[in-house]
């Protein structure tokens, strides 16, 4: 399975109902919201087969500005590999 990363921007007049939306979707303990801190908007990581099964994760209230991001993790043998193919295609 891929991870995502969800963003789902808002207003504060639209905090309170959107933390109730994720909250009956069941996905209240997946997300991290800056809301207190003056930032409107909350992020989740969450585990699905694809983009479309990731963004069932979205309230209706955001759906049409949040974003869903696939995540790739990096080794150090690709840090390498992405180093040696950077000075290939420079030089």
């Amino acid at each position: 399975m891929d991870r995502y990363l969800i963003e789902t921007p808002h207003t504060a007049q639209e905090c309170f109902l959107l933390v109730k939306q994720v909250h009956a979707m069941g996905y209240l303990h997946h997300f991290d919201w800056g809301c207190k801190s003056g930032e409107h908007c909350g992020w989740a990581i969450i585990e699905a087969e694809n983009e479309k099964q990731a963004r069932l994760a979205v309230p209706p209230l955001v759906h049409a500005k949040a974003r869903v991001i696939k995540l790739t993790r990096f080794d150090a043998g690709q840090v390498k590999s992405l180093h040696e193919s950077q000075e290939k295609s420079d030089g």
